[in-house]
């Protein structure tokens, strides 16, 4: 046991779990120095949250945008950092092209591969568009972990499991070593600020990731959603 770990209990497919995990943590403790939006879902089957969002969606972006605009303060209070999670799917499976706001619940069709690749590319937009309202004092970045052997392929199914999982097995990374990008991104003195980080270096992310339109329609459209589902 470590004493010096405590823990709180969040679900961020239920935005009341969030709100309730913020309440809790700001009873607790006066100040915040670092926020990783490490936790996820990868191509899962058709699923929603609480609230009926496309769980992906839901979980890999609204889930965190709502718990880092509740804790936004205090690390703001703290001139603290910001780690968001993101991929190289942010690339792949259509997400180059940018987010589909014409179907952002995917009620028209699903995959979980796009589904997928969209919610990697709405945390590093996120991490874009927050970085110009916090200014200089809060650094926030979008990281790459790369591929990690962790539960996260528990929804591939099984002609992938097949395929791909011995080989993921022989050349994914430790979770010791995925975590590498986001220490450094937490702990490196003048980190770049707004910026994709993969092994441990600022790179470039994709191109649609620096379109202000993108990063700010996301924006607004992810404020309408917590408005609409929480009080």
């Amino acid at each position: 046991k470590n004493n010096n770990v405590k823990f709180l209990r969040l679900d961020l497919a239920d935005l009341d779990s969030v709100r309730a995990f913020a309440d809790a943590f700001k009873s607790q403790y006066t100040k915040l120095d670092i926020l990783i939006n490490n936790a996820g879902v990868m191509m899962c089957p058709k699923l929603l949250t609480k609230q009926g969002l496309e769980m992906q969606f839901g979980c890999n972006h609204i889930g965190h945008f709502y718990l880092t605009n509740l804790l936004l303060n205090m690390i703001v209070a703290s001139k603290g950092r910001i780690i968001n999670l993101s991929s190289e799917a942010h690339r792949m499976f259509g997400a180059a092209n940018g987010i589909n706001f014409d179907d952002i619940n995917s009620e028209k069709s699903y995959s979980p591969y796009f589904a997928y690749g969209q919610s990697k590319l709405a945390n590093v937009l996120f991490t874009k568009a927050l970085q110009k309202r916090v200014g200089k004092d809060v650094t926030v970045a979008a990281v790459h972990p790369g591929g990690v052997d962790t539960e996260l392929a528990r929804h591939f199914n099984s002609v992938l499991k097949v395929i791909f999982l011995p080989i993921i097995k022989l050349t994914t990374k430790t979770p010791l070593q995925g975590a590498q990008t986001s220490l450094h991104c937490a702990l490196k003195p003048d980190l770049e600020q707004g910026s994709y980080f993969d092994n441990c270096k600022a790179v470039k992310s994709s191109e649609i990731s620096y379109s202000e339109e993108q990063q700010e329609k996301l924006w607004a459209l992810s404020e309408e959603i917590i408005k609409k589902y929480t009080k």
